[in-house]
């Protein structure tokens, strides 16, 4: 049995949050282990479930107590570049920041954050999450959740 668990594909999977303010710009972290801007959230432990890696990767990367709501957009990616495995992506919705509402950057992982428009953040993400971010924008407007597929990233 335990040959065959071995033999298994693996699968790295990850949670993010969409985050606002009230002006509807989204919240982008710079990681600083990367070339490129992304959402908060990040790997999901054995045994967590996918919401609840995002509540711990918001708390952890910027010091925001978060309670996810629906599930906005499940992404499915084939190997990338920067991960050489295939990965599923879930993001969720966390809502809309108040101004003034305190961050506190994780200094070992992230160098800034900031709120952008649709168009600045084409222009900081990568394509297939900034179809990420497209879709989970469409699924908050429109309370129907999103399925993205390599073929349609």
């Amino acid at each position: 049995m335990d040959d065959f668990w071995m033999s298994v594909n693996k699968l790295v999977a990850a949670a993010a949050a969409y985050i606002t303010d009230p002006r509807g710009r989204v919240l982008l972290v710079k990681p600083n282990y990367r070339d490129h801007w992304n959402f908060a959230g990040g790997l999901i432990d054995e045994g967590e479930h996918p919401s609840q890696a995002c509540a711990r990767e918001v708390a952890e990367e910027l010091g925001l107590t978060t309670t996810p709501g629906s599930l906005l957009v499940t992404q499915w990616l084939m190997p990338l570049d920067t991960c050489p495995l295939p990965s599923v992506h879930f993001m969720f919705d966390c809502g809309t920041l108040d101004p003034g509402t305190p961050i506190t950057l994780q200094a070992e992982e992230l160098d800034d954050y900031g709120f952008f428009p649709m168009e600045t953040a084409a222009e900081l993400l990568r394509p297939h999450a900034f179809a990420r971010l497209s879709a989970a924008a469409s699924a908050r407007d429109s309370g129907a959740p999103s399925f993205l597929a390599p073929e349609n990233v």
